[in-house]
C-alpha cells in the first residue's frame, strides 16, 4: 500500500495531515510532496494522473521547487523528484526547535518575574477561578497538554468534559504519559461507561475504583490541580486551578491515599475471547466495584434476571456468602489460573 493509498490519496490530505503544516506547507503542497514520494522521477503527466486537488499541479510543483523541496531534470521530458525529507525539512525543524527553546526560556523569565512580584504570595497567585463550561474545558486542556510525566485523576460525575477528557487521556497515553484514575462507583454505573474505561486500560491507563471519591480532581505532574469550585455541583460550571502551594501538596496526598485504598480494575484479558467469557470477567469486575444488579445489567446489556442468575451461580460455585466475596474469590481464582502452576510473584 502506498502512502497516498494509506492516507486516502493526495486529495484527502488536509492541513497538518502529514505533520508539515507547522513548517509552512499548505495542504496542496503537502499533497504534492506526498505524491512525489510515491512516484519519484515522474513527469508532470505521470503525477497528474494521481492528482485530485483543485489547485494547478504545475504551479504547486513550482512552489515546491522554489522552496528547494523538489528537484527537476535539466532536459525534457522534465521529471520531478522529492528532495529527501531529512534534508528538505531538517533545517526547518531545527529552526522551529530553536524558536521553541527561545520561547520556553522567555516563558521561564516571565514566570520568574511574575512570581517575584510583591504580591506573589497572595491567594490569587495560588488559586485561579475559572467560570463557564467552555472556559473550563479550554483551561483543562491546557493543564492536560502541559503534563510531561503523568495525569492523576479522581473521576466523579458531573464531569467538566467527559468525551474531551477521554480523548485527551488517550492522546497522553499514546504519547508516553502515565495516567492514573480512581473512579467513583457512580462513574462506571452508566451504560457504556465500562467499555470506555476498558478502552483506556487497554491503551495503558491504570484504573482503580472506590465506592465514592470526595471530589473530581485532575493533577498534572503534581504541579497543577483542577477541581470543581462548588462542593456538590449539579453541573461543572465553575472550577479552580491550584498552583504549587501547601493546598496542592494536600491534594496530591489526598489522591495518593485514595489510590492506595482503591480496587484495581482490569480489562478483559483478550479481545478474542468469546462473549460469555468476557461477560464473566466484566461481571467479576463490576461485583468488586460494588454495583447493583440493575447497574451491572445495564453495563453488560443483559436483563436484570439474567444477571441475578449469574451472580447466584457464581456465589454457589465458589461457596461465597456475599456478592463482594464472590467477586474477590473469582478474581483470585482467575489470577492463579493466569499465573499458572508456578504461581509467580505476589
Amino acid at each position: 500500500m502506498t502512502r497516498a493509498e494509506h492516507s486516502g490519496g493526495p486529495g484527502a490530505v488536509g492541513p497538518g495531515a502529514l505533520g508539515l503544516g507547522a513548517l509552512g506547507l499548505g495542504a496542496a503542497e503537502q499533497a504534492a510532496y506526498e505524491l512525489l514520494v510515491d512516484q519519484p522521477s515522474a513527469t508532470l503527466a505521470d503525477l497528474a494522473a494521481g492528482w485530485t486537488r483543485p489547485e494547478a499541479l504545475d504551479a504547486v510543483l513550482g512552489t515546491l521547487e522554489e522552496r528547494a523541496l523538489v528537484s527537476t531534470t535539466p532536459v525534457p521530458p522534465v521529471r520531478y523528484s522529492p528532495v529527501a525529507p531529512d534534508v528538505a525539512f531538517g533545517a526547518l525543524l531545527a529552526d522551529h526547535e530553536e524558536q521553541l527553546d527561545q520561547a520556553r526560556q522567555h516563558v521561564s523569565v516571565l514566570d520568574a518575574a511574575y512570581r517575584a512580584r510583591p504580591d506573589g504570595l497572595q491567594a490569587g497567585t495560588v488559586i485561579e477561578v475559572v467560570t463557564g463550561q467552555r472556559a473550563i474545558r479550554q483551561r483543562l486542556r491546557q493543564v492536560q497538554r502541559g503534563a510531561r510525566r503523568q495525569i492523576s485523576c479522581l473521576a466523579k460525575p458531573p464531569y467538566f468534559d467527559n468525551a474531551g477528557t477521554t480523548s485527551a487521556a488517550l492522546d497522553l497515553l499514546r504519547n508516553g504519559r502515565t495516567c492514573r484514575t480512581v473512579y467513583a462507583r457512580s462513574a462506571i454505573e452508566h451504560p457504556g461507561a465500562l467499555a470506555t474505561v476498558e478502552e483506556l486500560i487497554r491503551t495503558g491507563q491504570q484504573s482503580r475504583v472506590l465506592p465514592d471519591v470526595p471530589v473530581s480532581l485532575y493533577l498534572a505532574d503534581d504541579k497543577l490541580a483542577v477541581l470543581p469550585l462548588r462542593r456538590e455541583p449539579a453541573t461543572a460550571d465553575a472550577a479552580i486551578v491550584v498552583h504549587p502551594s501547601a493546598l496542592l501538596d494536600a491534594l496530591v496526598k489526598l489522591f495518593e491515599g485514595l489510590w492506595q485504598r482503591a480496587l484495581p480494575l482490569h480489562s478483559p484479558a483478550s479481545a478474542h475471547e468469546h462473549r460469555p467469557a468476557v461477560d464473566q470477567q466484566r461481571l467479576i469486575t463490576l461485583l468488586l466495584s460494588g454495583l447493583t444488579d440493575e447497574a451491572i445489567a445495564r453495563q453488560l446489556g443483559l436483563s436484570h434476571r439474567t444477571v441475578q442468575r449469574r451472580v447466584a451461580k457464581l456465589m454457589s460455585d465458589l461457596g461465597a456468602h456475599t456478592r463482594f466475596q464472590a467477586g474477590v474469590q473469582a478474581a483470585m481464582l482467575r489470577l492463579r489460573q493466569t499465573r499458572g502452576p508456578g504461581g509467580g510473584p505476589d
